[in-house]
């Protein structure tokens, strides 16, 4: 059917097909078959001569493989993360546990603090103008703080 010159050629096709259904239907799943599919081809270039029943077996082990490589090596190196980055799109989490100073006074219980070259509304008890506080909580755009 395929001559034994041409076929790693097709498994690189099948390769790119997958790689096209990856970016399609993203679930970073198709990478992996396809990174098989892809050695696949190479193996046949560097040793060509396989019928198409030895062509697929390998084609399932390489994939089998790649899918494990990722499970067990790559994938717990991706989840780990770095202090914050659970926090990276949600700013005023990352501002629990700082202390700013008050630019307005907290009266009635709301007031406004210097937080990096910005202010943010605070609630909290009453305070001076100059207090420093401490943020215990975020409510959407206001930060729940303490006296420090």
């Amino acid at each position: 059917m395929f001559s034994t010159v041409a076929t790693h050629y097709l498994w690189w096709i099948v390769a790119l097909l997958l790689i096209a259904a990856e970016v399609v239907l993203p679930g970073y799943f198709m990478l992996w078959i396809a990174i098989g599919a892809a050695l696949t081809g190479l193996f046949l270039l560097l040793a060509p001569g396989l019928s198409m029943l030895a062509q697929a077996m390998l084609f399932v082990v390489l994939a089998f493989l790649s899918c494990v490589a990722y499970w067990y090596w790559l994938r717990p190196k991706l989840q780990r993360s770095e202090p914050g980055d659970a926090r990276l799109n949600r700013r005023g989490e990352q501002l629990i546990g700082q202390r700013y100073v008050l630019i307005e006074a907290i009266v009635n219980g709301r007031g406004r603090a210097r937080v990096g070259d910005g202010q943010w509304l605070v609630s909290g008890p009453d305070l001076p103008l100059g207090s420093t506080v401490e943020v215990i909580a975020v409510e959407g755009t206001t930060l729940k703080v303490r006296a420090a």
